[in-house]
């Protein structure tokens, strides 16, 4: 019997050494990734703080977009090679970005970026000229400003009349189990479930 009690603990001692070589080694892992980690934070935090760098980059912004166009209503159909054909004669073309929605499907505006800010007046030019058929809406492409966005506010509908801020809307009552009718309540149009 005691030579059975001598080999479990062999082998339970052999299960804790793998245990704790399993376990150094996670512990490694474990500070390789701590150390990633703060790597990244700290490039993310310079370039975040470094009010430098981010002047620099709107600046660049604010330069590419002095010498870029926004081109409104293009046609669906057209590519980018067509529209930087047409504007072509402007100046030379750097870039032509059709803007597309979630699914890859064009918005019907475009941006075309030039190679000299003077082209951007010769573009502006081409305003109300036809492309595909339909006549585009050329002007300067503006700069957004980090942080300021537009908010507009909520126009009220006149055929709605006067809709007081703090009306009260009165719950939806239901009949029990589908039996009979809800009670009707005189309420507004706007909270009427029955119009």
């Amino acid at each position: 019997m005691d030579g059975d009690v001598d080999m479990a603990g062999a082998e339970d001692g052999a299960e804790l050494n793998d245990m704790k070589k399993r376990l150094k080694e996670m512990e490694d892992e474990a500070a390789a990734l701590r150390e990633m980690q703060a790597k990244v934070e700290q490039e993310m935090g310079a370039a975040a703080q470094d009010p430098a760098t981010a002047a620099a980059s709107q600046a660049n912004k604010e330069e590419v977009d002095s010498r870029s166009v926004f081109v409104g209503n293009v046609d669906y159909s057209c590519t980018p090679e067509e529209v930087q054909q047409h504007f072509q004669s402007c100046g030379t073309v750097n870039r032509v970005t059709i803007r597309t929605n979630k699914y890859g499907q064009p918005k019907g505006y475009a941006y075309v970026e030039f190679l000299e800010p003077e082209a951007v007046q010769e573009a502006l030019v081409l305003n109300e000229s036809e492309l595909h058929g339909r006549k585009l809406k050329v002007s300067a492409k503006r700069t957004n400003i980090p942080g300021m966005k537009q908010f507009r506010a909520r126009r009220p509908n006149p055929y709605m009349g006067f809709q007081p801020r703090g009306a009260y809307a009165p719950p939806y009552f239901y009949a029990p189990y589908g039996y009979g009718k809800a009670p009707r309540f005189r309420t507004p149009m706007r909270y009427s479930p029955y119009f």
